[in-house]
């Protein structure tokens, strides 16, 4: 209850800000684009259930000769490069929260698609709800291995309280202003999951030895 009173109290008392700010950039967003400005995504949220997130687009929808979207590095905008370095993109997401079905705080929902692939211990991470920003986030960001995320989110699962969430709320500022873990080596955002490289049978061997 305490950490959705302390969600609810930050979003609603910014309003004013992130809404002025959402507004200017969905404008900039779609005179970089020539189309719609937001996107919405079917992500894992609490106990994996699906939610739909709404983010800003940072690239554009450009295909191949088969049809198939072409690589991010092609397709991400100058604009959109710059929203992702100051998380300007993830401003609808506030949206999420007000509506329940995120925190500010919390393991970061990743696609529905991912649901299926990950281990006993991974798939903790939904056992409360996603967030904006979380203890990998402020650890790393993008540039940390799948493997290496999950850990973080399921030690977050373990340990979160009050006093944690806002060292990290305080960290997350200062990861966006030094723009900090923006991708992945030799990505432009992250690579993507595949599926754990600890297969679940071997899970319990793991644990012993974490």
């Amino acid at each position: 209850m305490l950490k959705r009173v302390f969600d609810l109290i930050l979003v609603l008392g910014t309003l004013p800000i992130w809404s002025c700010i959402l507004i200017v950039a969905s404008f900039a967003a779609w005179f970089d684009l020539k189309a719609f400005p937001f996107f919405f995504q079917k992500r894992g949220g609490k106990n994996g259930e699906v939610i739909t997130i709404f983010k800003l687009k940072t690239m554009t929808d450009e295909k191949d000769e088969y049809g198939n979207l072409l690589d991010d590095k092609y397709r991400i905008t100058r604009i959109g490069n710059m929203f992702r370095k100051l998380s300007l993109d993830e401003l609808p997401s506030l949206i999420n929260i007000l509506k329940g079905d995120m925190s500010l705080i919390g393991p970061r929902p990743f696609l529905k698609e991912y649901l299926p692939l990950y281990t006993k211990e991974q798939n903790r991470r939904h056992e409360i709800l996603p967030g904006l920003t979380g203890w990998a986030q402020v650890n790393g960001r993008n540039s940390l291995s799948w493997e290496e995320r999950f850990k973080l989110d399921v030690w977050y699962v373990d340990n979160y309280s009050f006093w944690l969430d806002v060292k990290i709320l305080f960290k997350t500022v200062k990861k966006v202003l030094i723009k900090d873990g923006i991708s992945a080596d030799g990505e432009v955002t992250m690579s993507k999951f595949t599926g754990s490289k600890v297969m679940e049978n071997s899970y319990e061997i793991e644990g012993k030895h974490e």
